[in-house]
């Protein structure tokens, strides 16, 4: 089932999105692998042998500690979908089991993409300035794609920012299947 609006979705067409959504359209045994290393997941070749594919990004945003907790900030806000073509609800909490939708503009519908927040990891050391903060999600039944993203930033040694760490593997979900559409108004 593929979740299609043909205005901006609203609250509830998003709520009745992830209540038909069900459960995740991935196999548990990649549950969470987001949370390992980069070089382990590139390493990984059941991942690969699977269909999957790990697109990893990783962008210098700035240094130091304010500079961290506005990017953290930022990422429990869900600016980094914040486009006019694609958002998340901001009031959408960033816990372990949570259910939202990342909504995007195709063309004339809107599609509704339903994940769940897998993980949520949080690091700080005060003795040797650092700290991290990231969570995985993954897609649920509805979702295009099939596989995990985890988003994180991070306060290394340096004192050096790292923000928006995306780290998917995703693969088609819907290359050999046929389509359902849940079409509202």
């Amino acid at each position: 089932m593929v979740f299609l609006c043909w205005g901006r979705p609203s609250s509830e067409q998003q709520k009745s999105c992830i209540n038909k959504s069900g459960t995740f359209n991935y196999d548990s045994k990649y549950r969470g692998a987001t949370d390992k290393s980069v070089s382990s997941l590139k390493e990984d070749r059941e991942l690969s042998n699977g269909g999957y594919h790990l697109n990893h990004a990783r962008v210098l945003v700035g240094s130091g500690v304010e500079t961290y907790e506005k990017g953290k900030a930022a990422l429990e806000n869900w600016r980094h979908f914040g486009l006019n073509w694609a958002f998340v609800d901001p009031k959408t909490p960033i816990r372990s089991g949570v259910k939202f939708c990342v909504c995007l503009k195709e063309f004339l519908p809107w599609v509704m993409m339903p994940l769940q927040v897998v993980y949520v990891k949080e690091n700080r050391n005060a003795k040797k300035a650092v700290a991290s903060f990231g969570f995985g999600s993954g897609t649920l039944q509805g979702h295009l794609l099939a596989g995990e993203e985890r988003f994180s930033i991070e306060l290394d040694e340096n004192n050096q920012t790292t923000e928006y760490e995306g780290e998917p593997f995703l693969r088609e979900k819907y290359a050999h299947t046929r389509q359902h559409a849940s079409v509202t108004k």
